[in-house]
């Protein structure tokens, strides 16, 4: 069992940075993989970053990729979405997931394959 629990949520302008962060309790490994998705009001919810455990392949969705980082710090079971240059449109509630094991690639987006969630922490980009 893994129990994930993420806080640096807030309220900033456009263009300022946020750092997400994800705390995973219980038996993680390095073959596990792990993720960042988020839900906008009345959209669903969607994919946003993704990584093995062992931090050896990240992968990103379009829309964030060169503004946001996923990473990870083993010592404190943590990981992490550093977001900069925040627009608008990335408010939503951001969750992270997990799911024990290596995700084939063509899979790894699919929020259907995490088998762990967060409850969710609330990003504001503000004009």
């Amino acid at each position: 069992q893994v129990q994930l629990i993420e806080s640096g949520g807030g309220l900033v302008q456009a263009g300022e940075p946020l750092r997400l962060s994800c705390a995973a309790s219980g038996r993680i490994f390095s073959s596990d993989s792990m993720a960042w998705f988020r839900q906008a009001p009345g959209k669903e919810r969607e994919f946003v970053a993704g990584m093995d455990w062992s931090g050896r392949s990240t992968y990103y969705a379009d829309s964030v990729k060169g503004r946001f980082t996923i990473s990870r710090e083993n010592a404190k079971n943590t990981m992490y979405l550093q977001m900069s240059s925040l627009k608008p449109e990335d408010t939503a509630v951001y969750y992270c997931a997990a799911v024990y094991g290596v995700i084939p690639t063509p899979l790894r987006r699919l929020q259907s394959r995490y088998d762990y969630w967060g409850q969710g922490t609330q990003v504001t980009v503000s004009s």
